[in-house]
């Protein structure tokens, strides 16, 4: 991941799930496009280790908890002004719902949708201060249509977006108007989290389109921080497709089979290449 000296800075940006993959790409573009980046995570060592080639700057964050992302926001606001809060942090997993235990259900809800809720909030804490500032909320194409095999991280992503464009009214109705909610909707993306899961059937869907870079996706980001807008789908045609897919799903129920079944071909495909290029494992 290539590294460029940052530009004079556009403020301070806090990246949650930052450790690696799709958030240690948001937070490299973000530095090379300008901004002093904290980077956050659970995993205090991992965190630590990815920030060293950006200026050094992380914490451990559990977005599960309010107080912790509320610290996060003010220790970024004395180096601030805190100009971009990027909730990327969040976690999948697959199978129908009922085959998972009530503390995946719970797990995949407090850290996908209340997290994002957290860290809104904590920044509209310090951004209403002032009246400026913009938070974009990495959601998913689940986000936007119910995905057969991820129910519950659909519910999860379904209240994410919910909950940033209704906050985002109430900003709007509340007078502020320098404060913007954007929420990024992405479709499959070859993370870690996506690794694991190239032999898992109940991850069908999330293979069923074009597989994403990290890079691309990050660089959509930085796109989107200087260009505020409520929703924004990558690409552009998956978002369409699922939300005509929401619209009638009179229609869409019944062919998920197919939705599925074009997913497993094209997971099988992935493994493939991945078996190839590292000997088989």
């Amino acid at each position: 991941m290539t590294v460029a000296d940052p530009a004079p800075s556009k403020g301070v940006a806090v990246v949650t799930g930052a450790a690696r993959g799709l958030g240690l790409a948001i937070a490299t573009s973000l530095h090379n496009d300008g901004y002093q980046v904290l980077l956050t995570d659970a995993d205090s060592g991992a965190v630590e280790v990815a920030a060293k080639s950006l200026g050094g700057w992380s914490a451990r964050l559990d977005v599960r908890y309010e107080k912790a992302c509320e610290v996060i926001a003010e220790r970024a606001e004395e180096r601030g002004p805190l100009a971009l809060w990027v909730n990327n942090a969040g976690i999948l997993a697959v199978g129908p719902s009922w085959t998972q235990s009530p503390a995946t259900r719970r797990r995949l809800l407090e850290v996908n949708a209340l997290g994002t809720m957290n860290g809104t909030l904590a920044a509209l804490g310090v951004m209403r201060r002032r009246g400026t500032g913009h938070i974009i909320n990495v959601v998913s194409l689940a986000g936007l249509v119910a995905v057969p095999g991820e129910a519950v991280y659909s519910a999860s992503k379904h209240a994410t977006i919910a909950f940033s464009l209704a906050t985002l009214a109430d900003l709007r109705m509340a007078g502020c108007r320098g404060i913007h909610i954007s929420c990024l909707c992405p479709d499959g993306i070859w993370t870690p989290m996506l690794h694991d899961l190239r032999y898992d059937p109940g991850a069908a869907a999330s293979f069923s389109g074009p597989l994403l870079s990290p890079q691309q996706v990050a660089q959509r980001v930085v796109r989107l921080a200087a260009e505020p807008r409520p929703v924004v789908s990558l690409p552009r045609w998956r978002g369409a497709q699922a939300r005509l897919f929401d619209a009638f799903p009179r229609l869409s129920v019944p062919m998920a089979g197919l939705v599925l079944a074009v997913g497993r071909a094209r997971q099988r495909r992935q493994a493939r290449r991945v078996a190839a290029a590292y000997g088989g494992s």
